[in-house]
């Protein structure tokens, strides 16, 4: 992987409470056994740098992406932000967007899938199992096929539930695996192809004025798959 610093990461917003950043793909979001860069650690550092703050800065993790994941996340400035986002998080007040791009396309233009997840620690692998399976967690996504081009499909997706590799996961079990997902669509994309999810729009109440706070970033227009296809067009119909 390669080395990073602070500079590298994309500032999308940012005052006294939230800071909203661009994930890159293929990053940790916190520090992991691969001891490669992580956004935590680097934001801390941003903001250490920022404002002169002494010793390590504190920043709040509010949610996650997936390490092939890339696209918009929002962290706390302080503790008390913190703890009400994570409440706007458990109490359905955050909206996530994705955007993904199917190997295949779906049978049904629109749909809510509704699995049980069980998730393998120590493979770091999610699948789909009898709801009552021990262990097993109520996994709610919903998509709309936006449009297809040669056997794939741009997918808007609204995360219901927020389960580890969900996406992946439920894309994969109705037989359209996402373009570049090595772990859950095995031989179907180039091995070089990066993970086509991307989170590109993150909905919640500001943690202090409760004004409702909208952030939006595409996918980069021209890397594959994403430049098959006109995002900007399509995303601007359907809002």
């Amino acid at each position: 992987m390669k080395k990073y610093n602070y500079e590298d990461i994309n500032i999308v917003y940012e005052d006294n409470q939230i800071l909203v950043v661009v994930k890159p793909q293929n990053m940790p979001v916190c520090e992991d056994e691969t001891g490669d860069d992580d956004l935590l650690n680097l934001l801390k550092q941003y903001v250490a740098a920022k404002y002169n703050k002494p010793g390590e800065a504190f920043l709040g993790l509010v949610h996650r992406l997936d390490r092939p994941t890339g696209g918009v996340m929002v962290f706390a400035r302080n503790s008390k932000s913190a703890a009400r986002l994570s409440k706007s998080l458990v109490e359905g007040e955050m909206e996530k967007r994705y955007l993904a791009v199917t190997v295949g396309v779906p049978k049904q233009k629109r749909n809510i899938l509704k699995n049980a997840l069980y998730k393998d620690v120590a493979k770091n692998e999610v699948f789909v199992v009898p709801v009552a399976t021990e262990g097993a967690k109520l996994a709610i996504l919903e998509y709309h096929t936006l449009t297809e081009k040669m056997g794939h499909a741009l997918v808007d997706i609204k995360l219901v539930t927020g389960r580890s590799h969900q996406a992946r996961v439920q894309m994969a079990n109705i037989g359209t695996p996402l373009f570049g997902d090595q772990k859950y669509g095995k031989g179907k994309s180039p091995a070089s192809a990066n993970l086509a999810l991307w989170s590109y729009e993150l909905r919640f109440p500001h943690p202090v004025t409760k004004d409702i706070m909208v952030f939006r970033v595409l996918p980069p227009s021209d890397e594959v798959p994403w430049k098959a296809f006109d995002i900007d067009t399509l995303i601007a119909i359907i809002k």
